[in-house]
C-alpha cells in the first residue's frame, strides 16, 4: 500500500469539520476538537459516536502500520434489482468507502493481528457479496498465518438487494471462523452500535472473546418486530450490549478509551501462550 493510503488511515482529515456537534443521545453541544479528543464519546453522557473504518484504525492500529487488502472489491447486482447499481454508486461517494467493510493487516503495540472494520455509514452495514467475501478472506488469512484476527461490526445484517447471496454469506463467514478454531487462532469480535440481523447471526458472535462497546444495539430482530411477533412488551434495555452481556452474549463492555489497550492485552496472552 502507497504511504499516501497509510496516511489516509492514519488521520482524521476527511471526517465532517462541523466545529460544534449535537449528541444525538442527550443533545449536549460539543466542540468537534474535544469530541476527537474524547474519541468522539460524549463527555457528557458516554455516548459513543458512530465511527468510520479510517477513524477506528487511527484510534486502535500503531501509526502507519495499516495495509489494507482487498480494497478494489466492489459489489455487482446478482439479481439485476433496478436501481442497485446506482444506489452502490451513490454509497461509495457518501462514505469514500468501496463498500461497507475495510480489511487489512496492522499492529498494535507491535503485535500482528488482521483486522476488519465494518461502516454503518456504507448502506447501513448491510453483507453483501463483497462484505462477505472480505471478512472470509481476513478470517483466513489470519488462520493461514496463526495471525490474530479482530473484527469490528456495525451492521443492519444481510444486504437484502442481493437476495440468497447475502444470505450466503452468513455460512461463508461462518465457516471461515471454524477454521480459525481449528487453527487455534484467536478471533476477537468488538460488537459496535449497531450489529444486528444476519451479521449477529453468523461471525460476530463466533469469537473467542466477544466486546462490545457501552449500550451498543446487538440483536436479530428488532425490538418492534419481537413485540409484534410475541404480543408482548419488552423490558427497556432490551438488546443493549449491557442486556446481552448479563445472559452471556458479551463477555465484557469496553469503553472506547480503554479498547486499545483491552485489545492489546488480548493479542499479548495470545502470544505469551504460545499457540
Amino acid at each position: 500500500m502507497r504511504d499516501s493510503k497509510k496516511e489516509h488511515y492514519a488521520s482524521f482529515d476527511d471526517v465532517d469539520t462541523k466545529k460544534i456537534v449535537t449528541c444525538p443521545s442527550c443533545s449536549s453541544s460539543i466542540h468537534r476538537k474535544r469530541l476527537e479528543d474524547e474519541l468522539y464519546v460524549c463527555p457528557e453522557c458516554g455516548y459513543h459516536f458512530k465511527l468510520t473504518p479510517a477513524e477506528r484504525i487511527a484510534q486502535i492500529a500503531d501509526q502507519n502500520t495499516f495495509e489494507e487488502f482487498a480494497a478494489d472489491l466492489t459489489s455487482r447486482n446478482p439479481i439485476a434489482l433496478k436501481g442497485y447499481e446506482a444506489k452502490v454508486s451513490q454509497n461509495q461517494r457518501d462514505s469514500d468507502l468501496k463498500d461497507a467493510v475495510v480489511v487489512g493487516t496492522c499492529t498494535i503495540d507491535g503485535q500482528e493481528t488482521v483486522m476488519g472494520i465494518m461502516s454503518f455509514q456504507f448502506m447501513g452495514g448491510s453483507m453483501g457479496s463483497v462484505v462477505g467475501e472480505k471478512i472470509t478472506q481476513a478470517l483466513l488469512q489470519g488462520a493461514d498465518t496463526n495471525t490474530p484476527v479482530i473484527l469490528f461490526t456495525a451492521s443492519g445484517g444481510a444486504r437484502m438487494q442481493e437476495g440468497i447471496f447475502s444470505l450466503m454469506q452468513m455460512a461463508k463467514t461462518a465457516s471461515a471462523a471454524a477454521l480459525l478454531e481449528a487453527t487455534a487462532t484467536p478471533l476477537f469480535i468488538v460488537l459496535t452500535h449497531p450489529t444486528t440481523g444476519g451479521v449477529t447471526a453468523s461471525f460476530a458472535m463466533l469469537g473467542d472473546v466477544i466486546i462490545a462497546e457501552p449500550r451498543a444495539l446487538i440483536g436479530f430482530a428488532g425490538p418492534r418486530v419481537i413485540e409484534g411477533t410475541i404480543g408482548q412488551q419488552l423490558p427497556k434495555d432490551f438488546q443493549t450490549a449491557e442486556f446481552q452481556q448479563k445472559r452471556g452474549f458479551v463477555d465484557a463492555i469496553v469503553h472506547r478509551k480503554e479498547l486499545r489497550r483491552t485489545l492489546s492485552f488480548l493479542l499479548s496472552a495470545h502470544a505469551k501462550r504460545g499457540r
